[in-house]
């Protein structure tokens, strides 16, 4: 800007040294000139233009992982997994925490009402009856209540429990009147189970001969038979083989098979 007005005054000095300045129209035309002068002077100390800034580069967007729901679904779906293996292994209550039923019991604090896992429990439950009824069948008394408290605890109240227990109380009953009848004056025959199952010839001489003693000596008979089929034939053949003489006995499901024979009081 200094420069421009020593320029100016230097223009200015120029033409009064030439005697121009001697009206008022050349005063308008010197303002004209250091205005114009001025702004040249300004345009050409401004420098270059500002380049423009570039755009900043975007990053690209983070994936997102799954969703608090596709975890729910995905561990019910490991556990339900879980739960099908171990029962398939047998593994119902037992080891703690790695059972059939703890598999279950976690699908059902993660999704209440699961059907499957509702299913899978009443499963475990007619399997542990079942196992009931074979150890009744076989007199395993302590057995039966075990496994039966085990499904109680499973499902509390469930009918199938409550049926073998009253087939239990049937049978523990049974057992103490076996116990009267084997007492002092009875006596127990065995009956081989193979050949009573196949109701072989066998068989039927062995009980010919068990109705002639029966007869002979007045005796009662209790038959221990594992179904009722097998005990009402058991039965036909001590009759059959005693024409016209009243064979008294009773038939009481248990197992081995076999007969009591006691006096009659």
């Amino acid at each position: 800007m200094e420069a421009d007005i020593r320029t100016v005054n230097w223009v200015s000095g120029r033409l009064q040294a030439g005697g121009e300045f001697v009206s008022a129209g050349n005063l308008a035309v010197k303002v004209v000139l250091v205005v114009a002068l001025v702004l040249a002077g300004g345009c050409a100390t401004s420098g270059p233009p500002t380049p423009p800034v570039p755009p900043q580069p975007v990053a690209p967007p983070v994936p997102k992982g799954p969703s608090a729901e596709e975890i729910r679904q995905r561990a019910v779906q490991h556990f339900l997994a879980r739960a099908e293996h171990a029962q398939r292994e047998g593994f119902i209550t037992m080891p703690a925490g790695a059972s059939a039923y703890d598999f279950y019991l976690q699908v059902e604090q993660l999704d209440p009402g699961n059907t499957q896992a509702a299913a899978g429990i009443q499963t475990l439950v007619m399997q542990l009856v079942e196992q009931a009824r074979d150890a009744l069948r076989r007199r395993a008394f302590g057995r039966v209540s075990s496994l039966l408290n085990t499904a109680d605890e499973i499902a509390p109240g469930n009918p199938l429990s409550r049926e073998v227990r009253d087939q239990l109380q049937r049978e523990r009953q049974r057992a103490r009147q076996d116990v009267t009848l084997e007492g002092p004056g009875a006596q127990t025959v065995t009956l081989p189970e193979r050949e009573l199952s196949a109701r072989s010839e066998a068989m039927v001489q062995m009980l010919g001969s068990v109705a002639q003693r029966i007869r002979e000596h007045q005796l009662r008979v209790v038959i221990v038979a594992r179904t009722d089929a097998e005990g009402r034939w058991v039965y036909s053949q001590l009759r059959e083989a005693v024409p016209g003489y009243r064979v008294r006995g009773d038939i009481k499901l248990g197992n081995p098979p076999r007969l009591l024979l006691q006096k009659n009081p």
